[in-house]
């Protein structure tokens, strides 16, 4: 069964580090795909100027300003699909990028899907990739990760975040560009590279601040 509703219902600073080690299921177009999150960013909607959803809702962003638990899938640089879980409140903009993960299941048709991928490892090594391994895009904008009908879902979510992770700044953006809202676990080689000459990276224990 899909994880409830009401456990996505929080704000998305508290929401993405509880999706650390949450393995998420797709089975689009009939083949199952799993993931287990490693590393995720935190968006505030109206709140942060680095979200799709800063200037309200759009045709676009709507699906950001619904009920939790919802997937909002994007395209980008003309190439790419990213997917994010929508959460808090209903009618207030807040989502969680996934940014990667490792394959626990269906290895061979995440490999099918990303051939260029040398290793295991690199298979969901970065948003657009996990994206693409899991067949997350047009079709699965607004899919019902609640829904045991859906063909996306979360089969797992730590009730609390884990004991260890880092944090650091959110990646591809031009603003808000310090705020330490990139969340993702240590010493996993899935986690996507950190980009030379950006900020230092800060190992916490916990959520980290409001900027």
């Amino acid at each position: 069964m899909p994880v409830a509703r009401e456990r996505f219902g929080i704000d998305s600073l508290r929401l993405a580090p509880r999706l650390l080690g949450a393995v998420l299921v797709s089975e689009v177009g009939g083949e199952r795909v799993a993931v287990r999150i490693t590393e995720v960013e935190a968006y505030a909607g109206t709140d942060d100027p680095a979200s799709h959803a800063f200037r309200g809702p759009t045709p676009r962003t709507a699906i950001m300003f619904g009920p939790p638990g919802f997937l909002y899938c994007y395209f980008t640089y003309g190439m790419h699909w990213c997917a994010n879980v929508v959460c808090g409140r209903d009618g207030v903009a807040s989502a969680v990028l996934l940014r990667a993960g490792e394959i626990v299941a269906g290895e061979a048709v995440a490999q099918s899907r990303r051939p260029a991928a040398k290793t295991a490892r690199d298979l969901a090594r970065g948003p657009a990739r996990l994206a693409s391994a899991l067949a997350l895009g047009r079709e699965t904008d607004g899919a019902d990760l609640c829904d045991p009908a859906s063909a996306v879902w979360f089969e797992s979510l730590p009730s609390r975040p884990a004991r260890e992770i880092c944090s650091g700044p959110r990646v591809g953006i031009s603003v808000a560009t310090d705020w330490p809202w990139r969340f993702w676990l240590p010493n996993e080689p899935s986690v996507s590279a950190f980009k030379p000459g950006g900020r230092k990276r800060v190992v916490t224990t916990g959520q980290t601040g409001q900027p």
